[in-house]
């Protein structure tokens, strides 16, 4: 911030709105603010939180501006995180103003907690002398400091004896500080029994953890025991008395992980993601900003918590899509953590069994370390892994599920072991359609079809979220009885196999069901307890769950993810199959995985079946080079959209005129999209694609200068790095 005494009262704050850059406020004589502060701010009509930033302000007599109305007490931002922030957005082309406001997600955190009432024994002995009396005074007088609650249940006496005693002046009032949200972690607490590749592994992430930046890829089969082995390096940080990040890519669904590390380090971390109450939100954020909170694991925007003294940061699955984050901000946490780190100068941990492409090249290009771990932990064996083949075992008429995999399905259950269902398809149909005249239900607002949730009785939309009721006749043709669903989604299947095995437990898990992250929750440990017989499940069950009974994965429809024109369809479709075949037989039992295909030939398919990942990753990463695709070039996604399709090509062939003229950079398009209208808005695509070293991002800023001004209902979203193509 300058210095200057003639810019001294001045300073720039940036407020949680699409501002290009801080506004300019004066700093009241009484008020004393540094960058970082966390301030109140009037900003038109209203009152805002900022913080104050680092850029140099304009030279402004202090007098024509309106000033800062109040400062936080509250740590500041750090320096690390302002130019995070600033890096996120001159990267992502997003205002900074808009990545702020990510760090300013908790604002009632940003007054002190309110400390509680407590008592304290005064030194004085009660009139006469009761059993719980005694047991209360016998905790007291060691002149710790209690809650009322707090002492009566640990004495295990009612609230009515603690408030005698109190009446007759045993006790004085005092305030206690708020109790931290969760207790600090022990890294000596339960130290593992490794197995030589895990300390090995271990050894060499210790080594790094408390060093400068680094980025090692942790690259082991599913069942190696690649939580055991960062968990280690976590100790190493926490030893040290820095702050860990673990991002994962489902936090809400990772009861397990937590109770994993409660295993180990004595205590849990603390939790982010958005499906904690608002006051522990707020706890969570305010402690982590005062460094009592040492661990947390959290979901992509953890990234952006105001950390005292971050000093590792871990990301488990680091090939998982929901780590990019499409709306407001565009981003990638995996990416954006290795960024933090450097900016920190601290190390990263990157966790997968299917590594990402982009990873895989950095590794042996020397950027990122790679330690592998080759095999399951206790030498566990890895599934038996086969295609069924569905030209020659076609299922019967009606049903999906080939009786080849029937009849694995019966010796499995008959054995008192479990069996996995996996369809990457919500509800019970893709699609309903009318036999008669061949209406199809497709939603109002959106080019996609309306899936069928039979348990509900609703047609929903899984764009823009529409439901409507299903109904009896068409109302296109009037015919009754006539409509028909097409393609299987979960809850088909769980109807097929309910009609084979009537007898078995059987639980269907899909992220829209009723109840939510608890009912999930309590289901998932359901299984683990072996309470199910048979899971079917969507993508959700690929996500490092164990399930120590569970012997056979059937996946339903393997070619799925292949069936378009994303680049990076062979590559997901490997993760994923490879993800979910890996919850089979993971504590040592033998276990079976079945992969259900009309093209058991395609190079996919074959790498899964014979086990051989290398030569997959090899392929793959050989196209990528000769298509000059990521991580070999450079691509950029920009979608326009509008309440009306000419609106949007208009705006999109404008920007596609504006596109300066470079050979290193190509501009594809503009193209409706393939959801062509979500929501009301029609959309169009530009792909923008460049070599490697191309300076994409002034590129962007170019054109988009340059082109049409968004007016009216048009809106253009810039996604760099772009994960989805819809």
């Amino acid at each position: 911030m300058n210095q200057d005494s003639r810019n001294r009262r001045v300073v720039p704050v940036l407020v949680p709105m699409p501002a290009e850059r801080p506004y300019s406020y004066s700093v009241p004589d009484e008020m004393s603010v540094v960058a970082g502060s966390i301030v109140r701010v009037p900003l038109g009509p209203r009152e805002v939180a900022g913080v104050v930033w680092d850029v140099p302000t304009d030279q402004i007599d202090p007098k024509k501006l309106r000033p800062i109305s109040q400062v936080f007490d509250c740590p500041p931002i750090d320096a690390d995180a302002r130019r995070f922030v600033d890096w996120v957005s001159a990267y992502t082309l997003t205002p900074p103003g808009l990545v702020a406001r990510m760090l300013l997600r908790a604002p009632a955190a940003f007054d002190p907690e309110v400390p509680l009432d407590g008592l304290v024994w005064s030194g004085t002995e009660p009139d006469r002398m009761t059993e719980a009396r005694a047991r209360v005074l016998e905790l007291a007088r060691d002149g710790m400091a209690w809650t009322r609650s707090g002492l009566s249940h640990a004495a295990g006496t009612s609230l009515t004896v603690i408030d005698g005693l109190k009446a007759q002046g045993l006790f004085d009032a005092v305030k206690i500080p708020p109790p931290p949200v969760v207790a600090l972690p022990d890294p000596s607490y339960a130290a593992p029994t490794l197995s030589p590749d895990q300390e090995a592994a271990a050894a060499e992430l210790r080594e790094k953890a408390t060093g400068g930046f680094s980025v090692s890829l942790l690259d082991g089969v599913t069942g190696s025991g690649k939580t055991e082995v960062y968990f280690e390096a976590i100790a190493a940080a926490v030893a040290a008395g820095r702050q860990v990040l673990v991002l994962v890519p489902e936090i809400a669904l990772t009861a397990a992980f937590l109770e994993r590390f409660h295993d180990r380090f004595g205590a849990k971390p603390a939790e982010w993601h958005s499906d904690l109450a608002p006051r522990t939100r707020e706890r969570v954020w305010r402690q982590i900003a005062e460094g009592r909170v040492q661990v947390v694991a959290g979901a992509r925007s953890a990234l952006f918590l105001p950390f005292k003294d971050l000093g590792l940061i871990v990301v488990d699955e680091e090939h998982d899509p929901a780590y990019k984050q499409e709306d407001r901000v565009f981003y990638n946490a995996r990416d954006m953590a290795v960024v933090r780190a450097h900016i920190g100068s601290f190390p990263v941990v990157l966790a997968s069994a299917t590594p990402s492409i982009e990873s895989r090249v950095n590794a042996a290009q020397g950027r990122y370390a790679r330690v592998v771990l080759p095999a399951r932990f206790a030498e566990a064996a890895m599934p038996d892994l086969r295609a069924i083949d569905m030209r020659r075992s076609a299922p019967a008429r009606g049903g999906f599920l080939s009786p080849v995999l029937i009849e694995q399905m019966g010796r499995t259950v008959e054995r008192g072991e479990q069996a996995l269902l996996f369809l990457n398809r919500r509800g019970y149909a893709p699609l309903t359609l009318c036999r008669v005249c061949g209406h199809r239900f497709q939603c109002p607002d959106c080019s996609s079809w309306l899936v069928e949730h039979r348990f509900r009785g609703q047609l929903i939309c899984h764009q823009c979220g529409h439901t409507e009721k299903r109904p009896e006749a068409c109302p296109e043709c009037g015919t009754l009885d006539h409509l028909v669903a097409c393609g299987p989604g979960v809850e088909r299947i769980a109807e097929e196999v309910v009609s084979h095995f009537p007898d078995a437990r059987t639980i269907v898990l899909s992220s829209d069901m009723l109840g939510g992250v608890k009912r999930l929750r309590l289901e998932l440990d359901a299984i683990a307890k072996g309470e199910a017989d048979i899971v079917i499940g969507t993508q959700l069950v690929a996500k490092g769950h164990n399930f120590p009974n569970m012997t056979l994965v059937g996946v339903v429809d393997a070619d799925l993810g292949l069936a378009n024109g994303d680049p990076r369809a062979a590559e997901r479709t490997f993760q994923l199959l490879s993800q979910v075949t890996g919850r089979a037989g993971r504590t040592g039992k033998k276990s079976v995985g079945l992969l259900q295909t009309y093209q058991p030939a395609h190079p996919v398919m074959q790498a899964i079946v014979s086990g051989d990942a290398e030569a997959f990753y090899e392929r793959e990463i050989a196209e990528r080079e000769r298509a000059g695709l990521p991580p070999y070039g450079r691509l950029a996604g920009i979608i326009v959209s509008a309440a009306t399709r000419a609106e949007a090509e208009g705006h999109a062939r404008g920007l596609r005129r504006a596109a300066p003229r470079t050979k290193e950079i190509d501009v594809l398009g503009p193209a409706e999209a393939p959801l062509s209208m979500i929501a009301g808005r029609h959309r169009f695509r530009l792909l923008v694609h460049g070599e490697r070293r191309a300076e994409l991002q002034g590129f962007l800023r170019a054109m988009l200068v340059e082109g049409p001004k968004p007016r009216g209902s048009v809106r253009v979203q810039v996604d760099i790095d772009p994960q989805s193509f819809l």
